[in-house]
């Protein structure tokens, strides 16, 4: 038996059919961490896959959360509709807090789907039974997260909401322009918030007994989603200003960032919960692959995979995804509308190509413990990652890194030939056409 055959066989095929994720889920045991990677923000497999994933973890092992890499407000929008709390009427209207390039990573059909999903299964769940929540990791929204905090210290404490109000007001001369205050303070033009941020954050740490201790649940959630924008706008003020200069500690500041929030969500799910929390969490496989296997770690670089690994060890499983050609959804540039592209066929010397060649259109293959296929894949090989960004022309040096694929993740989900994902809105819902936050991924496109 060839080697490329005896990879071959270790693969599970993936028909479309009940039983496709048996072997996962028991692989995936008792972990409470379930790490759902992508190689594209823009294929429709690889959402289509994570949900049905993700909708098994939920009804058949007790995981109560999702966690994306999206914006604490815009996603956090999504699960008030999940609970039957917001006055929005469907799911596609729950998604249209996402206004900002790239609309299309979660404004696109399969994420309306999921999010259907998971508010029928709410509201089927027996009283006093816990739903479950949809929450964002990622950093691109400070202003949009200051709004916040003031919103709910107007609820709650109005000396506090003025003292806020001041120490925010160092952002006013940006007009909501988040790129412009990182290039101004981060090259010294202006005074840097750095100072106030971080006082308003201790500050609602040092008030939060105060504002739990009459609390019933909702208000205990109204303040975490409160404390977790107060973090927010502190982590999104030292990326914005480290930004452009220093491409690898702005990258290390959001994956730190996206670690503390799932890490918090998990202390928070956990003590109200009475019970540990299980969080499935989505996003690129260059954040969910641990980075110490890639060559970014000669850089000083680490992701979400590594950091998590190192909180939770055995108790974090990581999917890669990955594909060897067909569509995609992307931009050719910032802020540019979306296209359908065309995905190259993978570079002879990938990972990709290796899969390709084992003649299985749509296979999990498990890389560790029995029937595992890591020992009989090469220890270093190339390994491409389309962002929202393609750029077909300088693909080898764009989109390909180095990576060790048994190292990065417990199992990859390969699609041979995948297709664009159908985003909500046409081309020009992709643009940001004003001033105002970053755009999510910016500037990595990852």
């Amino acid at each position: 038996m060839s080697n490329i055959q005896a990879i071959a066989s270790c693969a599970h095929v993936i028909r479309g059919e009940e039983g496709d994720y048996d072997g996962l889920l028991e692989r995936i045991g008792d972990a409470r961490i379930v790490l759902l990677g992508e190689c594209t923000h823009g294929t429709q497999e690889f959402y289509h896959e994570r949900a049905r994933i993700t909708q098994r973890l939920i009804s058949e092992c007790n995981f109560s959360a999702v966690a994306v890499e999206a914006d604490w407000p815009d996603a956090y929008r999504v699960h008030r509709y999940l609970r039957g709390c917001s006055d929005d009427t469907d799911a596609e209207s729950a998604l249209a807090g996402f206004k900002r390039f790239p609309t299309w990573m979660w404004r696109n059909s399969e994420t309306a789907d999921l999010v259907d999903w998971l508010r029928d299964y709410n509201s089927a769940l027996l009283p006093g039974t816990h739903p479950v929540g949809f929450y964002g990791l990622d950093l691109y929204s400070m202003f949009a997260s200051i709004e916040a905090v003031l919103h709910y210290l107007d609820q709650t404490d109005s000396d506090a909401a003025a003292r806020a109000r001041q120490r925010y007001a160092c952002f006013d001369r940006y007009r909501h322009d988040s790129q412009d205050y990182g290039y101004a303070a981060g090259l010294g033009l202006s005074p840097s918030c750095e100072l106030a941020v971080l006082a308003q954050l201790r500050d609602m740490h040092r008030q939060g007994a105060h504002y739990l201790h009459h609390a019933d649940a909702e208000g205990s959630d109204a303040f975490f989603y409160a404390q977790q924008n107060a973090s927010l706008v502190a982590n999104a003020e030292q990326y914005y200003r480290i930004m452009f200069q220093d491409r690898v500690a702005s990258w290390n500041v959001r994956d730190r960032h996206m670690t503390m929030t799932l890490e918090a969500l998990e202390h928070y799910l956990s003590g109200r919960n009475g019970e540990a929390a299980r969080i499935v969490v989505w996003a690129h496989n260059s954040h969910l692959g641990d980075a110490r296997a890639t060559d970014a770690a000669e850089h000083g670089q680490w992701n979400v995979g590594q950091l998590v690994r190192q909180l939770y060890d055995k108790q974090v499983y990581a999917v890669g995804m990955s594909t060897y050609e067909g569509t995609v959804t992307a931009a050719s540039s910032w802020n540019g509308a979306w296209e359908t592209m065309r995905v190259r066929p993978a570079h002879a010397d990938s990972y990709e190509a290796l899969l390709h060649r084992t003649g299985v259109g749509r296979m999990l293959l498990p890389l560790h413990g029995e029937g595992g296929a890591g020992h009989l894949l090469p220890r270093e090989h190339m390994q491409r990652a389309i962002g929202v960004i393609y750029q077909p022309a300088t693909e080898l040096h764009s989109h390909y890194l180095t990576a060790r694929l048994a190292e990065q993740f417990d199992a990859v989900l390969h699609v041979d030939t995948s297709h664009a994902l159908t985003p909500l809105d046409g081309p020009e819902g992709g643009r940001q056409r004003e001033p105002g936050e970053a755009p999510e991924t910016f500037p990595a496109g990852v």
